[in-house]
């Protein structure tokens, strides 16, 4: 634990957000046990929503508890509109605190994330299919959600 008293249920160090189908049995996993085997309070879905907690307001009060973000960006993170928004809840949750946001590609570039191009634009062009006004005013929040995100100095990881 980063101090010694004792914390809220509801506070934590780092907060991972991850598509799950792409990280939650490889490289996410890895991440989250080693964070917590340093004493490091993580927030991962699976494990700190309560259950018959609501998702949205669950994961709301965890990005406004938490004080580091690592967003691990994968190939198919912007094909769920979770994902989506949850970045786009914690960049502004970040712009009004004083919180770090560190992004990991995992096995996608920086700039495809920025540009929203390969598997991006493909998730694009998919949430684009029949989206009415009110639809397209969110994905264009998520593009420039992106695009913030991209800017960020992280971590990239490929194959080697």
């Amino acid at each position: 634990m980063a101090s010694s008293a004792t914390p809220n249920p509801h506070s934590y160090d780092v907060f991972l957000s991850f598509r799950g189908e792409d990280t939650r049995k490889n490289f996410t996993d890895h991440l989250y046990n080693t964070l917590v085997a340093y004493g490091i309070h993580t927030f991962r879905d699976d494990e700190e929503l309560l259950k018959g907690e609501d998702i949205k307001s669950g994961l709301s009060r965890a990005i406004e508890g938490s004080k580091i973000f690592i967003i691990i960006f994968s190939e198919n993170y912007a094909a769920s509109k979770w994902c989506l928004n949850e970045l786009a809840m914690i960049i502004e949750y970040t712009t009004l605190e004083d919180n770090k946001v560190i992004p990991v590609f995992y096995h996608v570039k920086p700039s495809d994330v920025g540009h929203q191009s390969e598997s991006f634009e493909v998730a694009f062009f998919n949430h684009e299919k029949d989206a009415d006004q009110e639809k397209k005013e969110l994905i264009e929040k998520w593009r420039i959600t992106l695009k913030k995100a991209a800017k960020l100095s992280g971590y990239h990881v490929d194959n080697q």
